[in-house]
């Protein structure tokens, strides 16, 4: 969402440097009023992202002697050999820059750069004098330890800036084109210089430093003001056991510490008794009928035959790595072979087991499932904590918890008091929380050396673990699945006869996103995603296959997820095929969404009394994600589309068939533009086993890739850690909350460490906005953004909406910028939907428009005509609801921190003073803004430091009025 009046761009991160600005003697007296933020102590030239690191982190030199003697020898042996390049990956990775460049170049001379070249005769030197000349330079430049790059002006250097930047390539050089200039450096260079834009803003928007600092103070003073109030107000409330933030209670999640006996020995009877309880509570099940069923049922599994051996491995080694493949059992055995056997020896009550799962519905299932196994209720023994959910009870012993949970127990418990064992499951996903997790336990294991870690996983390089934990033993238990019989694409198409062209592969994604679907014709230039295969479908021999299926390979369209061959192959399975429930695995909501509505217009899948079509979501309700597991009534076939969360730890018991389309949202992060984005990308091998080992858990099931064969064998293995493709605020902030030094110090002790630049791009940011001081020690507003599981920007908004009284409103915006757009524009109708959108932006702000669209909302839900409201304005249904189930999760999340309670009246009474809350966006959003730089005909949006900012066109008709007006 973007406001004219408060420009910002999207999802960026300040990089390190900080231009000295210049004042305009044209500027307004408004702007002059305004403060330029301090200037960098790098001075006002530009420097090299890599050199900025040096202030903080330690890096070898770019120009060290050896380095420059071997950029020299291979510069030699470039000029003997041109032809072979002794650095092809760097020749690679030029390719690619100077393709950026030419698109860079193509976008700036619609601002006024030159429109054409003057001919070679003008200058008197042909290409290949310009080139030889230039080897000199460089040749120079190696040589030279002081010097950086070179930078020309010259047309000539820009018309020969191809063969140029090729010769660069080979002598180990870097090169970009920026519009009018060439550069050519010893470093990386990121896309935009700011010192080589002569458009670029004369000031750039800053909150000065005073301005911060009087908002610390006011946060101190409104934190004063409500410690005196609890101190007055004897009132203590309950922990909510739904809550999953309150540091004060241990997240409401673990039982503090009971107070200790006055004598040991009486402690120590106290603890005997109850573990004797749990002893005779687990051999009466044992001994039951329904306990000798469950215990047979159990010894089928894999996992149970390598009971002893596990066992005895745990009690002889402090971290032990466990390989099982796909149902084996391990995850809902293995935390049971532990209890039960600290049970049988009498140490149940002493005994407490934390078994984490990267998904919430993981946590909850498995927990669900393993108190079925043991005949309790779940919450007894067994439970589970998630955000916002959990139940365990005074005597639950093992307890599933997503890894943000346990993390937030470390903040309050550094040592994991009364902890005996720590279960990490599914570890092979290497997401953020998990790589962090790690580097902590493993600094926590010489302080508590009775406490044991096992990792889990169904695929996951084990030496590389088994390393990272000082030789840690593996052990490897072999996995049960029924037959898989694997189609690729080009058997699906063989077999059925189904005729790939290039229009019957754009996926419909309804009238209001037919921008998305454009993006599935033909065109000339190839999508990153199309790219990654391009080789291997070149090299791929298909001649064992029909004429017909070679040509519709040569139609296939990487980009299209396939919604019409989905479509085709449901069909054919519901018609044809045995009994069984189908899995089709998608990259995110909107395509879920799609798919469902198009399936849910056909006349066979669209038929409840035929097919129980659900989805599965990570943004779905607990309640609405446990549906899956649910059988449907007989004759009914369950049909299931969901993301890679299905991919582990749960299982839909009556699933057979397998649908994957091959990919799934990623994020990736590059450290030198300083920009992250979420974009679809191929899954690994490791993934599309596990998605494939889904129809083989219960019985021999059919696996349907959307893919050719040949695309397969060229995935990754595994998929990249994501703490390396990711920005790393949120966890710089863990890093600090939980004191464990230095940032980039205890990141460099990960298992593998994200880019230095990334880190300090990080730091950075959040020393911008106030979460860190100069020191990179936490703020006042920084130990609050801890406790609150978001993005420091939004985070911080909500503080802000607390300490000025005006929560109502920036809670709304917050929830609004953490779903998707609400505003729907067929495109069919674009004109009726921007007139009703406009109704709620009079103000030309996208950030009101949306507080006005949901406060109209909510007042036709009091009224039951909620669905005709959405209809009438063009409004997104879901959205509104998900806007107003994050409305009630964040101000919870207040009210653990201690920021709020139950009042609301005294934190709204601001809420109608759109000024303040204007404020309030903007210091939530800064430094996310942008100068607007007026040209002759025309306006650009620019930062000083990141250049031009792009706008969703949505907003382009209201903006460009505003500011031209």
């Amino acid at each position: 969402m973007l406001s004219p009046s408060l420009l910002h761009t999207p999802p960026q991160f300040p990089s390190t440097s900080h231009p000295k600005t210049v004042k305009p003697s044209h500027s307004p007296p408004s702007l002059l009023a305004m403060k330029d933020r301090p200037p960098s102590s790098y001075g006002a030239i530009y420097v090299p992202p890599h050199h900025r690191l040096r202030s903080v982190i330690t890096s070898p030199s770019y120009t060290s002697a050896a380095l420059i003697d071997s950029k020299l020898r291979e510069a030699q042996s470039a000029a003997l050999n041109p032809r072979a390049s002794p650095l092809p990956y760097l020749q690679t990775q030029q390719e690619q820059l100077h393709k950026a460049n030419s698109q860079h170049d193509d976008r700036l001379s619609e601002e006024g750069s030159d429109h054409e070249f003057e001919s070679l005769s003008q200058w008197g030197d042909s290409p290949s004098n310009n080139v030889v000349e230039w080897k000199r330079k460089f040749t120079m430049l190696l040589r030279d330890k002081e010097k950086q790059e070179l930078i020309s002006r010259e047309k000539k250097d820009r018309h020969d800036f191809e063969q140029i930047s090729a010769l660069a390539s080979r002598m180990g050089l870097y090169s970009q084109l920026y519009s009018k200039v060439v550069v050519f450096s010893k470093v990386p260079l990121p896309n935009y210089r700011f010192d080589l834009d002569d458009r670029r803003p004369q000031r750039e928007v800053a909150l000065p430093l005073g301005l911060l600092r009087r908002v610390d103070s006011y946060f101190g003073e409104y934190l004063s003001q409500k410690a005196k109030a609890r101190e007055n107000f004897s009132d203590v409330s309950f922990s909510r056991t739904s809550s999953s933030c309150s540091i004060a209670t241990d997240e409401g999640l673990f039982e503090q510490p009971e107070p200790l006996a006055a004598s040991k020995t009486v402690l120590e009877k106290i603890l005997r008794r109850r573990s004797l309880q749990l002893r005779d509570q687990q051999q009466a099940w044992q001994e039951s009928p329904e306990g000798r069923k469950m215990l047979e049922f159990r010894m089928r599994l894999p996992a149970y035959k390598e009971k002893d051996a596990l066992l005895t491995a745990i009690a002889r080694n402090q971290v032990v790595i466990i390989s099982g493949e796909t149902g084996c059992g391990k995850t809902t055995q293995i935390p049971q072979f532990i209890l039960e056997s600290e049970i049988e020896y009498v140490h149940g009550a002493v005994c407490n087991i934390i078994c984490t799962q990267p998904r919430r519905i993981s946590a909850m299932s498995v927990s669900e499932r393993v108190a079925s196994e043991r005949g309790e209720k779940l919450g007894e023994h067994v439970g589970y904590k998630v955000r916002l959910e959990g139940m365990k009870g005074r005597d639950t012993r093992l307890l599933f918890c997503t890894t943000g949970i346990l993390l937030r127990r470390l903040l309050v418990d550094r040592n994991l008091k009364g902890v005996t064992h720590v279960i990490v499951d599914e570890i092979h996903e290497r997401g953020m929380n998990e790589d962090f997790l790690l580097i902590v336990l493993k600094d926590l294991l010489p302080r508590r050396p009775e406490l044991r870690l096992i990792l889990m996983s169904a695929t996951l390089d084990a030496e590389l673990f088994s390393s990272y934990f000082g030789g840690a033993q593996i052990i490897h238990i072999p996995g049960f699945t029924y037959p898989v019989q694997t189609h690729f694409l080009e058997n699906i198409v063989e077999m059925t006869g189904y005729r790939l062209t290039p229009y019957n592969q754009i996926d419909d994604y309804g009238q209001e996103k037919m921008w998305k679907m454009s993006k599935h014709a033909p065109r000339k230039r190839k999508s990153q995603i199309a790219s990654v295969v391009e080789d291997a479908l070149r090299a791929a021999d298909f001649k064992e296959y029909s004429p017909q299926t070679r040509e519709s390979l040569s139609c296939w369209n990487p980009d299209c997820i396939g919604f019409n061959l989905i479509e085709f192959l449901l069909c054919k399975i519901c018609e044809n095929e045995r009994p069984g429930a189908i899995l089709v695995f998608m990259t995110g909501w909107d395509d879920i969404s799609s798919l469902k509505d198009k399936l849910q217009a056909h006349p066979f899948l669209g038929d409840p009394s035929r097919v129980l079509l659900l989805a599965c979501h990570g943004s779905m309700a607990s309640s609405e994600q446990r549906l899956i597991f649910d059988e449907p009534d007989d004759g009914v076939r369950k049909l299931v589309l969901a993301t890679n969360i299905a991919e582990t730890s749960i299982t839909i018991n009556d699933v057979v068939f397998v649908i994957d389309c091959g990919k799934a949202k990623e994020t990736s992060y590059d450290a030198l533009n300083n920009t992250p984005c979420l974009l679809p990308s191929w899954i690994s091998k490791v993934s599309a086993q596990q998605r494939r080992g889904r129809a083989g858990r219960v019985r021999p099931g059919e696996c349907y890739h959307l893919y050719p064969r040949c695309v397969y064998d060229a995935f990754a293995e595994y998929q990249l850690p994501e703490i390396l493709r990711t920005p790393l605020q949120s966890l710089c902030l863990q890093i600090k909350s939980l004191k464990l030094g230095s940032i980039s110090e205890f990141l460099s002790r990960a298992l593998q460490s994200p880019e230095l630049l990334a880190v300090q791009n990080a730091i950075e940011y959040l020393k911008i906005i106030g979460a860190l001081d100069e020191n990179e020690n936490l703020t006042v507003l920084g130990r609050y953004l801890t406790m609150l599981p978001m993005e420091p920007k939004l985070g911080k908004m909500l503080i802000l909406g607390v300490i000025f009284n005006c929560l109502d409103p920036v809670l709304t915006i917050v929830a609004g910028l953490s779903v998707r757009d609400p505003f729907l524009t067929p495109f069919d109708k674009k004109d009726l939907a921007e007139a009703a959108k406009s109704q709620f932006s009079r103000d030309y702000s996208d950030h009101f428009a949306l507080v006005r669209a949901y406060e109209g909302w909510k007042d036709a839900e009091r009224d039951i005509a909620g669905y005709e409201y959405c209809w009438r304005n063009f409004l997104s249904v879901q959205s509104m609801k998900a806007i107003d189930s994050l409305r009630k999760e964040f101000f919870s999340l207040l009210k653990d921190t201690g920021l709020v309670d139950g009042n609301t009246t005294s934190y709204n009474a601001w809420s109608h003073d759109e000024h303040l809350v204007r404020a309030v966006i903007c210091n939530g959003l800064y430094p996310g803004i942008c100068s607007v730089v007026h040209n002759e005909k025309s306006f650009s949006l620019k930062t000083m430091e990141d250049g031009q900012v792009l706008l969703y066109s949505s907003m382009l008709g209201n903006l460009k009025f505003h500011i031209r007006g």
